[in-house]
């Protein structure tokens, strides 16, 4: 009897019970699933910042040409081979030609060996014309260097405009060594050796180097006058730069390229005397 009166309680009390999993309040608790802790990630490696690579630019420095200022063309293309008759020749022709002169040279043999005549003793050679050390016009040492002053540059096989155009310069500020002076004109020799006429007009005092070396090899812009000073560019064989100073006899140049300014070896550029002082 007293169960009887017992199980209406124990009801109630199990439905008044909060559910398993449940909090207090009567909310279902949300129990995330446990997570696996995130990989740290590993600290970045901090890599060595390179200097820039200077290169020349891709389009050519001089561009040969012909007297009407066209371009010219190979030497191979405009050789003719030997015994090839020219155009508009017959073979008939060629033939009498050729035969003409064997007759002449057989001739020519005879009379030389039917009455022989002594040698006469060559001409010594004239003495070789010495390079002149002072302009004759401006009375400035020679050679001395300069830069072109324009993209288009003529050199002609003489000092005026009637000799015709052997090359045309498309770098300015290239450097060139010129070596005589006739009036405006100056004769001028170019990295490459080349030698010919400018108008005074088209060159400028601005001094100016260019980048000598191996096809591949760099040449470093430093900081610093030293060999381990930091490298600020490292300069491919053809670029172009300006001088700013050169001490008398010092090895280092202070240089400048583009935006880039340093020290470079004055052995490693054209443009620079071996001992020349440039302020």
């Amino acid at each position: 009897m007293h169960l009887r009166r017992l199980l209406p309680i124990l009801s109630a009390l199990v439905l008044a019970a909060p559910a398993f999993g449940q909090s207090n309040l009567g909310g279902a608790q949300n129990v995330p699933p446990p997570r696996q802790a995130a990989p740290t990630p590993a600290p970045a490696q901090r890599s060595e910042a390179r200097p820039p690579v200077v290169k020349p630019p891709a389009k050519p420095q001089a561009t040969q040409r012909n007297a009407q200022g066209q371009q010219q063309r190979p030497a191979a293309q405009q050789q003719r081979p030997a015994g090839q008759p020219q155009a508009g020749q017959s073979n008939r022709a060629a033939a009498g030609a050729a035969a003409g002169v064997a007759a002449g040279a057989a001739a020519g043999a005879a009379a030389t060996a039917g009455a022989a005549k002594p040698a006469e003793p060559a001409a010594a050679p004239p003495p070789a014309e010495r390079a002149p050390t002072i302009g004759s016009v401006t009375s400035l040492p020679l050679p001395r260097f300069a830069a072109l002053r324009s993209d288009e540059v003529n050199m002609r096989s003489g000092p005026g405009t009637r000799f015709p155009i052997e090359w045309t310069y498309q770098r300015r500020e290239l450097p060139v060594e010129i070596v005589r002076e006739f009036e405006l004109w100056r004769r001028i020799r170019d990295p490459e050796g080349t030698e010919g006429w400018v108008h005074q007009s088209t060159l400028m005092g601005r001094r100016s180097f260019i980048v000598r070396g191996a096809p591949g090899s760099e040449v470093m812009l430093r900081r610093r006058a030293e060999d381990q000073a930091q490298p600020v560019a490292r300069l491919r064989p053809g670029v172009v730069g300006r001088v700013r100073a050169c001490e008398a006899n010092n090895a280092w140049c202070e240089a400048q390229i583009g935006e880039h300014r340093g020290y470079i070896k004055r052995a490693d550029v054209w443009g620079v005397g071996p001992t020349e002082e440039v302020k």
